[in-house]
């Protein structure tokens, strides 16, 4: 069973999917309440959820099957992260990490970027 069929019953409808213990195991709390987050009128029922983390998956299950309002709501894309070309650059050339790459990509200049891509450019096709 996939783990976003139980964020649909829980967001649409009100059919309860955990039925035995495999389809206990199916359901991922985190992803759940991670895909909840993501509707404004959901987001203190998944901190909830959160904040009572040792609670079995049944009853975090049953309780977002009994608070959350079945209705209608627009599809809510998951935030992913903005791919960089500069800052792997930097953190290629230096060795350094994501976080301390970021902070030395503000103290250089953007014609200094170009160089350093120059300088890390292995060739071959590009996008």
């Amino acid at each position: 069973m996939n783990p976003f069929d139980y964020v649909n019953e829980i967001l649409q409808g009100k059919k309860q999917l955990i039925i035995d213990d495999a389809s206990e195991k199916a359901y991922v709390p985190f992803l759940t309440n991670r895909s909840l987050s993501y509707h404004l009128d959901c987001i203190m029922y998944a901190n909830e959820m959160n904040r009572r983390h040792i609670i079995d998956s049944k009853l975090q299950n049953d309780f977002l099957l009994n608070t959350v309002r079945s209705k209608k709501r627009p599809f809510a894309k998951w935030a992913k992260t903005v791919q960089n070309d500069d800052l792997e650059c930097i953190q290629k050339l230096y060795g350094l990490s994501k976080i301390k790459a970021r902070d030395a990509i503000r103290l250089l200049s953007d014609e200094q970027i170009q160089k350093l891509k120059e300088q890390t450019d292995t060739g071959g096709l590009r996008k």
